[in-house]
């Protein structure tokens, strides 16, 4: 495998695949992480969804398959070794031409979107091929591609294996949901309107209230005030704005209730938080 280096997030070389390694400043691990197969190499991560939260570590691997607001806190090994991941992001076309080449699955996916299971050597090897492929650059092009498929066929054959269909199949249920939620994140600072975003999806609004919650451990609403603060908290941590400016551009009315969905979230008053996370980057 190849030797690492650096500090926080980097692109590999191979797409798709990115490495993350060491300490993670806190407002990019309360964040929308994209679909992902996510492995730990080093250390272990905490993953709070909604209201379900994941411990992982190296014996075990996380798979999100739609776009999710979630809060992510790392931590080294027992030895003091700093965090070490490496992620695999999902793209349903990809599943959908390699699921086309497999025997049709027969377990039933749950409607979730999240969760974890236990690494199989066979994963293992797999993700050790791929890793490698980073000091030998020039094999990236012809080899990567077949070392994702056998990722994505290790995962497909495992718990996971539903969840990775369901979004595969462009008229499944989750996919229809994958694209709500596109719309969600892509307009997030407007008026929701469950309506519309229901109709867009071919379902009922109470079925889509059902299949979201399932889906994501939120409702719409609630997934939509989540993107909406995790936002907020990067425009005042990165870009200095103003709690009242940070409130407006991300689509709330009121500065008050923006304050107070922030604390209820994050712990504690927005200019608080902030000023927090900015005094811990300055003594990094």
């Amino acid at each position: 495998m190849a030797s690492l280096n650096w500090n926080g997030r980097r692109e590999t070389g191979i797409a798709r695949v990115a490495m993350v390694q060491g300490a993670i400043p806190e407002h990019e691990l309360a964040t929308v992480y994209e679909p992902m197969i996510n492995l730990i190499l080093q250390g272990g991560k905490s993953m709070t969804v909604g209201e379900q939260t994941f411990d992982y570590d190296p014996a075990t691997y996380f798979v999100m398959s739609v776009e999710l607001p979630a809060v992510g806190v790392i931590r080294p090994d027992a030895a003091g070794a700093p965090y070490m991941a490496v992620a695999l992001t999902l793209v349903p076309s990809i599943l959908a031409e390699l699921i086309a080449d497999l025997p049709p699955g027969c377990a039933e996916n749950r409607g979730n979107a999240f969760s974890v299971a236990a690494v199989t050597s066979e994963l293992l090897d797999a993700w050790t091929r791929m890793l490698d492929l980073m000091t030998h650059p020039d094999d990236i092009a012809a080899l990567a591609p077949a070392y994702e498929r056998e990722i994505l066929y290790r995962v497909l054959q495992g718990p996971h294996g539903a969840m990775l269909r369901a979004i595969a199949a462009p008229d499944s249920a989750m996919a229809r949901l994958a694209a709500a939620i596109a719309w969600i994140r892509r307009d997030f600072n407007l008026p929701l309107r469950i309506e519309d975003l229901a109709a867009k999806a071919a379902m009922s609004v109470s079925a889509f209230h059902r299949h979201f919650k399932a889906a994501t451990s939120l409702s719409p609403v609630q997934y939509q005030k989540r993107i909406r603060l995790m936002h907020a908290r990067t425009l005042m941590v990165a870009k200095g704005s103003s709690v009242a400016a940070a409130a407006y551009d991300v689509g709330y009315e009121s500065a008050t209730q923006f304050s107070r969905e922030y604390a209820r979230l994050f712990g504690m008053a927005p200019l608080r938080d902030a000023a927090r996370m900015l005094a811990h980057t300055r003594n990094c």
